[in-house]
């Protein structure tokens, strides 16, 4: 359903008071439309998305060509450099890259690098090692005392092989009681995964892949995992994180189970169930990683656009800029170009960014909007963690971050997702600005997914500051997750109508306006350390 400016007007009036409280974003909204490019919109799709830029990898030739673009971009529109008098934040990475003839070894059983394993490491050294390692599987590796729930519980992991189960046991009870029941917590992130068994002493972590707790097919795991991969550095050269990262598909789980005198599909059901107690396999995993390893800077870009009258606070308009670059696909590289993740949100930033900047020659805003790109965040939300440590305005004076993962690029619809029910008080910023359209906010059809803790708004979640994530991937293109996430296929379509980006950034911009015009803070409404972290701040 295409949404028509009659229908948008129509339910402004009807909305009634609270919505003439914030009339500044319907009227922002209708002169957006009016003003949108959309052929500048698609040249910079089409461009980010090129085989020239190579898949936008960090620390590529499609980098530089990339942060030339996003610069270039901001300083024809008049913007101020984001990060003092640069528009470039260096964020210094490792870029490792294992040799991908690797094999690993359990109990006698080999198995192959990309098709039946990955494995990679964060860690700063030329080689890591499993030489013997006890295994043992850990149910959903999760201690958290809040559900009562602790996989460790009893066991000492100290320099062992884990194998852990992706997602956690809300997904597979479906029970509301059992964590979030079907939405993921962020305990059934692969990223809390080798957090919480680098805190138990764990050498290495082996996630059981399966499609659907994963929310994605091996092909994504195969292809995020293989090859070079990036990490932030710290002062031990990250030897305190687990030395092995690694997937298995589920297959390879049973044949491991069954080779020690287990099956593996029945000791699943278990682990689902509270104080499951960890099964030693009394099998040995042997692998070696041997890694080549450059240091080096990548980059985050970032623009201003000056508040008139509280300058000092900043809302934040974001998508990271990075993709996967090329990989090898049965021998052959093959660019990812990631058309609709991210460039379709990167051109959207810009977009916007033309749009407040015109705007402000004669509406000036009250408050600052700080347009952003950020790097690596395929490799684990990079960029923003190290944006996120080492601001360029502080943290306590981010209203609210406004992150874009992926555009509609099809038709318009009568919905927006929300990402998350009851987090924040931005939920209901973005109720006004789709009642205003005549559109209704549709929870997320997939919680499962964990799509809340998946882009890089979750970084600066972590350090009180509130969110929205606009993302439509697979939600108007059935197609997209099976065969076009993270893979080749994720290509520029010039036949794409963009109907649904006209409409998703009219809403955006018609929030950042009411944010920008607001004194409000938006609050954290569930308790978590999100809420903390901002009530030490002083803004919750």
């Amino acid at each position: 359903m295409i949404i028509t400016w009659e229908k948008v007007v129509k339910n402004f009036i009807l909305a009634g008071a609270f919505g003439a409280l914030l009339s500044l974003p319907a009227i922002a909204a209708q002169s957006f439309v009016e003003t949108l490019d959309l052929t500048q919109y698609r040249t910079d799709v089409k461009t980010l998305a090129s085989d020239a830029y190579g898949g936008r990898a960090p620390l590529s030739e499609g980098e530089q060509l990339t942060i030339a673009y996003l610069e270039k971009a901001f300083k024809e529109m008049g913007l101020k450099p984001g990060f003092g008098d640069s528009y470039l934040q260096p964020v210094p990475l490792a870029k490792i890259s294992a040799d991908q003839q690797m094999q690993l070894d359990i109990g006698g059983l080999k198995f192959a690098n990309g098709s039946e394993f990955t494995a990679r490491t964060q860690r700063v050294v030329d080689k890591v090692s499993l030489n013997n390692s006890e295994v043992v599987f850990v149910g959903y590796g999760i201690n958290a005392p809040e559900y009562h729930w602790n996989d460790y519980q009893g066991i000492d992991v100290k320099g062992k092989t884990v194998i852990v189960l992706v997602n956690d046991p809300g997904f597979a009870t479906q029970d509301p009681l059992v964590f979030k029941g079907n939405a993921m917590t962020y305990y059934g992130r692969w990223t809390y995964k080798y957090e919480e068994a680098a805190r138990q002493g764990a050498e290495a972590v082996f996630i059981v892949h399966e499609t659907a707790p994963a929310a994605y097919g091996w092909g994504v795991v195969q292809n995020s995992n293989t090859g070079t991969k990036f990490t932030l550095v710290d002062g031990n050269n990250n030897l305190g994180q687990v030395g092995v990262m690694g997937w298995v598909q589920h297959d390879v789980a049973q044949k491991i189970f069954a080779k020690a005198g287990m099956d593996f599909d029945t000791l699943k059901q278990q682990a689902a169930k509270p104080n499951f107690k960890a099964q030693p396999l009394k099998l040995q995993a042997q692998l070696t990683l041997k890694n080549s390893i450059e240091r080096a800077e990548s980059h985050n870009v970032a623009a201003i656009l000056p508040g008139e009258t509280r300058a000092d606070e900043v809302v934040m308009m974001h998508a990271h800029w990075d993709h996967l670059g090329t990989v090898i696909e049965d021998g052959k590289p093959e660019i990812i170009n990631g058309a609709v993740d991210n460039a379709s949100g990167v051109a959207g930033v810009l977009a916007l960014a033309r749009y407040f900047k015109q705007q402000a020659l004669t509406a000036p805003l009250a408050r600052s909007i700080l347009f952003s790109a950020f790097t690596a965040e395929e490799t684990g939300l990079i960029g923003a963690q190290h944006f996120a440590q080492h601001p360029s305005v502080p943290n306590k004076n981010i209203v609210a971050f406004l992150n874009i993962d992926g555009m509609n690029m099809n038709q318009g619809v009568d919905y927006i997702l929300r990402y998350g029910e009851g987090v924040s008080e931005l939920e209901h910023y973005l109720d006004t600005a789709a009642k205003a359209q005549g559109r209704v906010v549709k929870a997320d059809p997939r919680p499962q997914n964990g799509l809340m803790f998946r882009s890089d708004h979750f970084a600066l979640a972590q350090q009180g500051v509130p969110g929205l994530l606009f993302m439509s991937l697979g939600d108007t293109d059935p197609d997209y997750i099976a065969h076009k996430y993270h893979q080749g296929a994720d290509d520029y379509d010039p036949n794409w109508s963009l109907a649904g980006v006209s409409q998703d950034l009219d809403l955006i911009a018609s929030i950042l306006t009411a944010l920008a015009n607001s004194t409000d803070w938006p609050r954290w409404l569930e308790s978590s350390d999100f809420k903390a972290k901002r009530e030490q701040d002083g803004r919750n």
